[in-house]
């Protein structure tokens, strides 16, 4: 069966740390704080390519920048979006939209918002949608030690496309 779209689910979550500059869809949204992590620790971008990866049947985000590879030490997360994006436009598909969910109580994020959803859909070429909301003070999101995100993708097969 010849399906012309395909929906995929992504997340990630990161523990937080004093210092260093924390991205969030592409964006520094704090100079007080970092993610801890291999790279420069998106959440909203990890689960972003993990949900587009997952729509293609492509494993995840793990397979294709190990977090044991030195290439990724402090790598921008962007790079991991703009190489999955340009693998999924060679296999004949693009982005039709992807809705992004961040949890996290600090910092607040509305104020960021546009230009995350601005360099999300740059990066990916499709409509993009970011919410953000905290998790009440439960679990270690809800006390300020962590962020995480979900991604809903969905990708269309590329008019013209015979891939």
């Amino acid at each position: 069966m010849d399906i012309p779209y395909r929906v995929g689910h992504g997340y990630d979550i990161h523990r937080l740390a004093a210092g260093g500059t924390l991205m969030l869809g592409g964006v520094p949204v704090s100079q007080t704080m970092s993610a801890i992590a291999h790279s420069d620790g998106d959440v909203v971008i990890h689960a972003l390519v993990d949900a587009i990866l997952g729509a293609m049947g492509w494993g995840d985000i793990g397979q294709l920048f190990p977090n044991n590879d030195a290439r990724w030490k402090g790598a921008a997360s962007r790079v991991f979006l703009q190489t999955v994006c340009a693998r999924l436009a060679e296999a004949g598909w693009g982005v039709a939209n992807a809705d992004v969910t961040i949890m996290a109580e600090k910092p607040r994020l509305g104020p960021f918002r546009e230009a995350m959803v601005m360099a999300l859909a740059q990066m990916t070429g499709g409509a993009v949608n970011v919410k953000a909301g905290t998790n009440e003070g439960c679990d270690a999101v809800g006390r300020g030690e962590a962020v995480a995100a979900h991604a809903v993708v969905l990708v269309a097969k590329l008019q013209g496309s015979a891939r």
